[in-house]
């Protein structure tokens, strides 16, 4: 038989270590500022006082400059440490500012992952539910039977199997979308698979796109900004503090001020984190950092090592065409966003993201 004072000290123990974690989470999430809803207010805190190597700033600076940014943030424990726009240069006369609109081309892409495992909370759909199931059937140029092998969980993980090679290939048309491998054994980097995830919403919400998105995410975060067509792409545009808002919500594991955006933490992990064994570099629409290899769009190579080996090795982001750069680094507690036009002529900029952490890096000392 057990004896009870031995249950008792270990029960008591258990207690305890529950209680403490809850106090570390609470502790965790007490440590982030957010901005209020509405007013045009945002707590900012000095980068000496973080002690960062502020004679190291313009280095940053030209940089960025050099590389047509536009908006560019960086936040700490979710107060602004960095706020900087370069418009003059780049359009003229016209100013860009904190007020200013901006596409997020493929970095939006994080957007529709976070709204679909919201749609998966609220049990309007499974993302391992077939496509077909929201999108009805020939939806592709596939069969039947290679059709209904699509799923969700294929199109937030860039596996559908589908041909990116086909021309026009952001073209989600059933005479664009052909067979190329089984699904989930091949990854590649394709826009109509991800596009035609606002159908699937729809269908399951029975709400339009734009309006599900603004009321399960941007109202509640005081995103200021709007979806809009650009051809067969939809495209989301924001100024640089709202795209903030949304790193910040990531940062804060899908909370705003306490209140749970997302609760689904499963969701959460799979989201950020590696999806699939093809690309390890690729979540469900978020590229990670910190990997033994990655791909890129257009290749159909394994790359060795992490995308970028200046930043932190657990950044996650929604990178997009032009340099368009969302990044959450929770070990650091912090948002980096850029926003502008073309650095270096590539399909994503990784190049160029790297060469600003390395600035960075010898700013903060790191």
């Amino acid at each position: 038989m057990i004896e009870i004072k031995k249950i008792v000290p270990n029960l008591l123990l258990a207690v305890l270590l529950l209680f403490s974690c809850k106090e570390t989470e609470n502790n965790s999430n007490n440590e982030l500022y957010f901005p209020p809803i509405g007013p045009d207010e945002w707590e900012t805190i000095s980068p000496a006082s973080l002690n960062w190597k502020t004679e190291e700033l313009d280095d940053l600076f030209e940089v960025l400059e050099e590389g047509n940014t536009r908006g560019f943030i960086i936040l700490k424990d979710g107060k602004i440490v960095i706020e900087k726009y370069f418009g003059n240069r780049l359009i003229g006369s016209q100013s860009f500012d904190k007020n200013s609109s901006w596409y997020w081309a493929s970095a939006g892409k994080i957007l529709t992952a976070t709204l679909v495992g919201i749609a998966q909370e609220e049990e309007l759909l499974s993302i391992l539910d077939p496509s077909s199931k929201y999108l009805g059937d020939a939806w592709t140029s596939l069969n039947p039977d290679q059709e209904k092998k699509i799923t969700i969980w294929h199109q937030l993980t860039m596996t559908s199997g589908l041909d990116e090679s086909v021309n026009g290939s952001d073209d989600y048309s059933p005479e664009k979308l052909l067979f190329k491998a089984e699904p989930g054994t091949r990854w590649a980097y394709h826009n109509a698979p991800y596009t035609i995830l606002d159908q699937v919403i729809e269908k399951a919400s029975g709400k339009s796109f734009d309006s599900y998105f603004d009321s399960k995410i941007a109202s509640k975060i005081g995103m200021r900004g709007s979806w809009q067509r650009i051809g067969v792409n939809n495209v989301y545009f924001s100024d640089t503090r709202s795209a903030a808002r949304f790193g910040l919500l990531v940062l804060a594991d899908g909370k705003w001020k306490g209140e749970s955006i997302i609760d689904d933490k499963d969701f959460l992990n799979q989201m950020t984190t590696t999806s699939q064994t093809i690309n390890e570099s690729y979540g469900y629409l978020w590229w990670l950092n910190g990997k033994r290899s990655y791909m890129i769009p257009s290749l159909q190579i394994i790359l060795p090592g992490p995308i970028l080996p200046n930043a932190p090795e657990d950044m996650i982001s929604g990178l997009g065409k032009d340099g368009q750069f969302v990044c959450v680094v929770p070990s650091k507690n912090l948002v980096l966003i850029r926003f502008g036009m073309d650095a270096d002529n590539s399909l994503v900029s990784f190049q160029f993201l790297d060469l600003i952490w390395e600035k960075i890096n010898n700013i903060t000392g790191n």
